[in-house]
């Protein structure tokens, strides 16, 4: 009896029974919380970057297919520029291989009090599959493919300044490799990346030379050194300025590589100037002294550059790195070196009037009748340009066909044909020229005769028009 009551004591025990009653309870919630990880992931555990704490391999299975359905690939590009590819563009898919399941499995729990606090180091790979063939298409639409959008690289190279040559920087360009971008897609798609650099992952075409190339540089250097001279050729009224931009046409590169000034393009700059600046026998504007304006043509008087002799000294200046202002070399010399190169001094005579008149220093000196060559007799003096006084002679005897006349000025311009007195023919002028003109010279007065001698010079221009 004592120890019925006893164990009846002890069954009562308010402890006993609170500890027992804890332990079943407690039991229970394991192995409810044991049923629940057995088809829900623990927490801290992710695949496919989704959080999968509390949810069923279905819940995460549909989240994966739906983050497969929204993914996209920026593509990040120079100047700014991006493309995205979407999953649709490339019917981008779940492959579905039981990963997720298997993973649940994995879980273990009945030892979820342990696994809930055990870091997870691992997920499955959740695989997909997309058309590879369709990136063509793609990259085809891309941004960074557009005409408008590609820019070729440019290799740093000497440029122009107007004192010479300087290193031009590169252009770096937005020129893709298409085999090497195509590359890096399909490896991002591969990995399910959802961005990627095409400049950091080296797709793009860049230049072979940049700026801080030495071999440039001393290139640059190289064509400066050729650029030291500065010459100017002085023609009076204009000046000619042999400046950096136009030595620049003269500069070439041998086969080994070294620059020079061709003197071939030396001449043919000279041979310019020739065509700008000579004279000799061309085309002249003259206003007479009866008021007209007339049109010269011919003659032998003006000015006439020596080409060869001047692109030689050209050449050498220039090479020499000469800073000086010169003249060129002439076969022939005018009075003026100005566009007017007639100049101020100068013998005028009109066919049609019988008159002539010289001018010294702007002032006129002489103005007097005379006798021109014949025209009936075929001894028409010619006319119609600038010629230049070629000797000044006293006493001399004019000789011809069948005559012989002693002169006291002789003034030859144009061959046999020249001004000088005659004081056998008592009258000048009019039209005595048309039936007892001279033989093509030009009879002056002796009074006109001797000043004109007096005032003129060899290369003195003579202009003689109808």
């Amino acid at each position: 009896m004592d120890k019925e009551n006893r164990k009846n004591r002890i069954d009562r025990d308010p402890v006993k029974i609170a500890l027992v009653s804890l332990a079943a309870v407690a039991l229970i919630a394991y192995v409810v919380v044991a049923i629940f990880y057995n088809s829900h992931f623990y927490s801290g555990f992710k695949i496919y970057g989704i959080e999968c704490g509390g949810k069923t391999s279905e819940q995460v299975r549909q989240e994966v297919i739906a983050r497969i359905n929204a993914y996209t690939l920026t593509l990040e590009e120079r100047g700014g520029l991006q493309d995205v590819i979407t999953a649709g563009q490339i019917t981008l898919k779940y492959q579905d291989e039981g990963g997720i399941e298997l993973q649940m499995k994995r879980q273990r729990s009945y030892l979820w009090p342990v696994m809930m606090f055990l870091r997870r180091s691992s997920s499955p790979v959740i695989k997909t599959i997309y058309n590879r063939d369709s990136i063509d298409g793609v990259m085809n639409q891309m941004n960074a493919f557009l005409p408008e959008n590609v820019v070729a690289p440019q290799d740093a190279h000497p440029g122009d300044t107007e004192e010479g040559y300087e290193v031009v920087p590169e252009v770096m360009g937005t020129t893709l490799d298409y085999e090497k971008t195509k590359a890096v897609i399909l490896e991002a798609l591969d990995q399910g990346m959802n961005a990627a650099s095409l400049d950091e992952a080296g797709c793009y075409i860049d230049p072979a030379i940049y700026r801080d190339n030495e071999e440039l540089k001393a290139e640059v250097e190289e064509l400066n050194s050729l650029l030291t001279a500065r010459i100017t050729y002085d023609f009076s009224d204009r000046q000619e300025a042999v400046t950096p931009s136009v030595i620049k046409e003269w500069i070439e590169k041998d086969e080994s590589g070294r620059y020079y000034i061709d003197d071939n393009h030396v001449l043919a700059y000279v041979q310019q100037l020739a065509e700008k600046y000579d004279t000799f026998g061309g085309v002249r504007n003259f206003h007479t002294s009866i008021g007209t304006d007339i049109q010269l043509y011919g003659g032998d008087y003006g000015w006439s550059i020596d080409q060869n002799a001047t692109a030689q000294v050209l050449a050498e200046d220039v090479k020499g790195g000469k800073k000086e202002t010169i003249e060129p070399q002439y076969i022939y010399t005018a009075q003026s070196r100005a566009e007017n190169d007639i100049g101020d001094t100068y013998v005028e005579i009109c066919i049609s009037r019988q008159e002539m008149w010289c001018y010294q220093d702007g002032s006129l000196v002489v103005d007097t009748p005379v006798v021109t060559g014949n025209p009936n007799k075929n001894n028409g003096t010619p006319s119609g340009g600038v010629w230049a006084i070629d000797a000044k002679m006293r006493d001399y005897t004019l000789r011809g066909e069948g005559y012989a006349a002693p002169v006291d000025y002789w003034m030859p311009f144009n061959g046999n044909i020249g001004i000088h007195d005659m004081q056998n023919r008592y009258y000048f002028g009019g039209t005595i020229y048309l039936s007892n003109g001279s033989h093509g010279c030009i009879n002056t007065p002796y009074q006109a005769a001797q000043t004109i001698y007096e005032i003129v010079s060899i290369g003195t221009p003579v202009i003689v028009y109808d």
